[in-house]
């Protein structure tokens, strides 16, 4: 199975006592976690360079088949004009993000909120996504935020560059559930502390049986979707993170949803 679900990052002070044990040791906290659940969203790449020793060391520290998404720097997606990112991307992509191998999954590129879809210009930015790095194959994600992106002009345009259009489920702001990449990428914002997993064990079944649909290459019923059609039917590897929200419940979720897909 190629559902690979997860948390974003691993240094979260409330998680230490409630996901991990007491006095487990901080810098032991990555090969916890990645023994826990089968995916991480790294943050911190968005708002800093690393090296490549860092990236080495991350992929050294989790088992095989562990997989990392990298949210791309802030510097390529927060600005005006996108088609101007080429100098950025080119940094971040060539940082050393390739010392993470067989680890790496996708770069996810989130926009602002108050990001509005220009199709020239989200056209050219797209174009500028490499294909691969120091030889390792990239994958790329888009996350948009702005109900102007719900629109056949731009799911057409991701599904042309074999883009995934991040499915996210947020209380905050429109979400798109077209499939257009190779891959789906979903990201669940919205748990609740109330609930140990934060979410309903019935939702929680829900989105089980939402990871399978997209694994096996289908179309979930009742998401919010642009177009009419459903995707080319082939199996997909699905990334489900459980991020924000109830943030401290996000482990907990992860490891309830990887238990129900695994049944």
């Amino acid at each position: 199975m190629t559902i690979r679900i997860g948390i974003g990052g691993w240094t979260y002070e409330p998680w230490r006592g409630t996901f991990y044990p007491e006095k487990w040791p901080q810098k032991r906290e990555l090969d916890y976690a990645a023994e826990h659940v089968t995916a991480i969203e790294i943050n911190g790449t968005y708002y800093g360079s690393q090296k490549p020793a860092t990236f080495a060391s991350w992929a050294k520290a989790v088992p095989d088949g562990f997989v990392f998404s990298l949210k791309a720097s802030r510097y390529c997606t927060n600005r005006k004009v996108l088609a101007d990112a080429g100098d950025s991307i080119a940094k971040f992509t060539g940082q050393g993000i390739a010392e993470l191998g067989d680890r790496l999954g996708p770069i996810l590129w989130q926009f602002m909120a108050t990001k509005q879809f220009d199709a020239d210009d989200f056209g050219a930015f797209l174009k500028l996504l490499p294909s691969r790095q120091d030889g390792l194959a990239l994958r790329h994600a888009i996350q948009v935020r702005h109900e102007s992106f719900a629109v056949p002009e731009f799911v057409a345009m991701c599904r042309d560059a074999g883009v995934a259009i991040v499915f996210a489920q947020s209380a905050e702001y429109p979400a798109i559930a077209d499939v257009t990449g190779d891959f789906v990428y979903a990201r669940l914002e919205d748990a609740e502390e109330q609930f140990v997993a934060g979410y309903a064990p019935t939702v929680l079944d829900a989105w089980a049986d939402r990871a399978r649909i997209w694994e096996a290459g289908g179309r979930p019923d009742g998401l919010p979707y642009v177009e009419d059609a459903a995707p080319a039917k082939r199996k997909r590897e699905t990334f489900v993170f459980f991020i924000n929200g109830a943030k401290i419940r996000a482990p907990h979720a992860a490891m309830a949803l990887i238990k129900r897909v695994s049944a």
